[in-house]
């Protein structure tokens, strides 16, 4: 793999990694599904049925939104948020990627030990 190859794919496992991140908290997992319907959502929507208040919302939905993953707009007065699953089918490909490339080097290991 060349120097070009390399430095290209650890920069984009670096433009991953707040994907990762946002998506490893239990409470933004939650939001996210609640977004994932594909309707805008107000952060009282979002609160609705949860013991977290407004402004425990609120930040969860800053670091999505810092993330790529959701992104607010505004009516009126009224914040709303959206799912842009854009990040995630990004994410998605990328882990097929890794996967398929451990899945030649398991098989290039296999014939090895076998051959």
């Amino acid at each position: 793999m060349s120097h070009k190859t390399r430095s290209g794919s650890a920069a984009k496992r670096r433009s991953h990694a707040p994907i990762f991140a946002a998506l490893g908290d239990h409470t933004r997992l939650l939001l996210v599904a609640k977004l994932s319907n594909g309707q805008p959502h107000s952060i009282s929507q979002l609160t609705k049925g949860s013991r977290l208040t407004r402004q425990a919302i609120t930040k969860h939905l800053r670091v999505l939104e810092s993330a790529g993953i959701v992104h607010g707009i505004h009516k009126g007065r009224e914040s709303l948020f959206e799912f842009d699953p854009k990040p995630v089918k990004e994410i998605n490909e990328y882990l097929d990627l890794v996967s398929e490339q451990w899945n030649q080097a398991l098989a290039r290991l296999k014939s090895f030990v076998e051959g």
